[in-house]
């Protein structure tokens, strides 16, 4: 933790994922007796910090920010000792405290005020980093120290700035007198609710919270200062700054890019090869002794000896042979390549992709092309942006760059990733089946009330018009939500923790797929409670409950007769009682479903691709 505090002092562990999901950089995490911020990038010691190869998500992350992004790293980590004193307990990621005043929690005092006031004192505690806390110097229940709380307000903007709440000038009426002034915060009632909250001066000043809330916070407010307290930075801003209570879930959204791992060599070592042959490649220009004694001293080196170095040298030949057009797929659609690979037909054995293909059932033959089962497949996220107060649309729209606030100053060399290891399910629906479907009148119709409600949508946001994805699309899409709600009540794995990856329109190519996967952090994989439901023997009668529960929601017939365009949704017959899934799930949002398009409904009983 840096800041006013001491530095490189352990305030707390979060798992690698959250630093990228929950907790990234400019996000604010609430720690047990602490609210802190993470500082970006240019504050990371990269000295522990292990390079990542997955040059897809690589070569997309260059084409959004630049072809200065070198790598990607995994957070900063060493192992965990006895030794509480050891080099391990500096090794982290870096964070201040925000907000930066401090409220005291003996309810006789409730003084409010920053925490290098000199009023509040930083109490440490190396072996449990957990209870480090400020305290105030006044005397609580017991002639003890009250824990002095972070201040339950901050401002924010939709343009990724965050400050530190005004409490001086709101108490004030508009006016900051400066230093000198004693405030407090103070509660009246039960309900929590901002009219009860209220902010005092001893100059005899008093403010309700409710000023700074809704509509009132209009001519309350100050102009958002266009801070970056992550970066330390101010910069010009002409968005309203708004009130946010702390923790709140719209302070932070994560803008993230994710690929599969995929195999580019048929055998284990050349896929070891060509994951690191930015290290090996200047090898295969050396003699073959000298090139021998070099690559044992790669930090590569641990993945390779298994194999033994005279089919390791070998691998590097083959690869520096290798075509021009052998080198990773750079056309910017990150999904083609992952099709091409689920969809090959063949089985295939390595550690971060091994796929085998499962008949498919034979009461789905009609409509199911390929079942492929992936008990082992790598997942590769990097944080690339965050917004605040909206969420980024969930590859709906590309987010406005001025929306889009940036992880350190200047243009990014590197970016934070997390790997994540598990396994999915593959479905392949007939690709000529659900053509004819497209055509079919009742489903174009649907589609049109679909495009005016997407329209609609864009023109109320002040966007450019850009195209629907379509009732293929959708259809996978809804299809996904409504197995995905089924697995989980047979494979021991909640609802949240499923995750769906959408095949349909890519660049050139037109498929018709659905990827349901989990994975997990820090382990080797998952159990295979979600591959074991893709047998043969399980699949078909799983698929038919997830259907017929599809056919009829509990908020029938509101949530069947839901026109989108009458709010302008991007969902037409779906609700949180039959469709919608968590954000941690669903790949768009909750955005694009419709069940109408997937079975009958009491409104539209004949556009359903599985209609009776």
């Amino acid at each position: 933790m840096s800041g006013p505090q001491p530095r490189n002092l352990r305030v707390g562990a979060l798992r690698p994922n959250q630093l990228l999901h929950t907790y990234g950089v400019g996000s604010v995490a609430d720690l047990p007796s602490l609210s802190v911020l993470t500082l970006g990038l240019a504050h990371w010691d990269l000295t522990h910090s292990t390079p990542v190869t997955e040059d897809r998500l690589l070569t997309a992350v260059r084409r959004r920010l630049g072809d200065q992004v070198e790598s990607l790293r995994l957070p900063p980590h060493l192992p965990e000792t006895s030794d509480l004193f050891a080099d391990w307990t500096r090794v982290g990621v870096p964070v201040a405290l925000f907000p930066t005043w401090l409220r005291c929690s003996d309810t006789r005092c409730n003084r409010l005020a920053p925490a290098d006031s000199g009023l509040f004192e930083l109490l440490t505690s190396p072996y449990q980093p957990d209870r480090v806390r400020y305290v105030h110097s006044c005397r609580g229940n017991g002639n003890s120290r009250p824990t002095a709380v972070p201040a339950r307000f901050v401002l924010a903007c939709d343009n990724g700035h965050l400050d530190d709440f005004p409490w001086s000038y709101i108490a004030h009426g508009g006016t900051d007198p400066g230093a000198g002034h004693s405030l407090t915060l103070t509660e009246r009632g039960s309900t929590g609710e901002a009219a009860n909250i209220f902010i005092s001066c001893e100059c005899g000043s008093r403010r309700p919270m409710s000023v700074a809330i809704g509509l009132l916070a209009e001519r309350s407010l100050p102009a958002c200062r266009g801070r970056h307290p992550h970066l330390g930075s101010y910069e010009t801003c002409d968005a309203p700054a708004r009130t946010l209570a702390l923790g709140a879930t719209n302070s932070w959204f994560a803008m993230q890019l994710r690929v599969f791992s995929i195999p580019r060599a048929e055998h284990p070592v050349d896929q070891v090869v060509d994951d690191h042959w930015r290290d090996l490649g200047v090898l295969a220009g050396l003699d073959e002794a000298t090139a021998k004694k070099i690559m044992q001293t790669q930090s590569c080196w641990a993945e390779l000896k298994p194999y033994g170095v005279d089919r390791v040298w070998a691998a590097i030949q083959r690869r520096n042979k290798a075509e021009p057009g052998d080198t990773p797929d750079d056309s910017g659609n990150l999904r083609k390549p992952e099709w091409r690979a689920f969809t090959a037909g063949t089985s295939t054995e390595l550690p971060d992709f091994t796929t085998r293909p499962e008949p498919v059932p034979p009461q789905h033959r009609s409509w199911l092309r390929e079942v492929v089962l992936a008990p082992r497949l790598r997942e590769v996220s990097a944080l690339y942006g965050f917004t605040r107060i909206d969420a980024p649309e969930w590859d709906v729209l590309d987010t406005p760059e001025r929306r889009r606030a940036p992880l350190t100053v200047g243009k990014p060399t590197w970016l934070p990733c997390a790997e994540m290891r598990g396994e999915g399910i593959f479905l392949r629906l007939d690709e000529e089946r659900v053509a004819e479907w497209e055509h079919r009148p009742e489903v174009k119709q649907r589609e049109k009330l679909l495009v005016r409600a997407h329209d609609r949508w864009r023109a109320q946001r002040r966007l450019d018009p850009e195209e629907h994805p379509g009732a293929r699309y959708v259809l996978l899409h809804t299809l996904a939500h409504v197995l995905i709600r089924e697995l989980a009540l047979e494979c021991g794995y909640s609802a949240a923790g499923i995750g769906e990856r959408i095949y349909g329109r890519m660049d050139d190519t037109l498929g018709a797929g659905v990827l349901l996967y989990t994975s997990a952090p820090d382990s080797e994989g998952t159990l295979g409670g979600l591959v074991s439901l893709g047998r043969n023997d399980r699949l078909g009668g799983l698929v038919e409950r997830a259907l017929e529960a599809a056919r009829l929601c509990s908020s029938d017939p509101l949530c069947a007769e839901h026109d989108p365009t009458v709010h302008a949704r991007l969902s037409a017959a779906a609700c949180h009682a039959c469709l919608f899934a968590a954000e941690t799930s669903c790949e768009r949002g909750n955005h694009y479903l419709d069940r109408a398009l997937l079975v009958d409904t009491l409104n539209d009983p004949g556009s359903g691709f599985f209609a009776r």
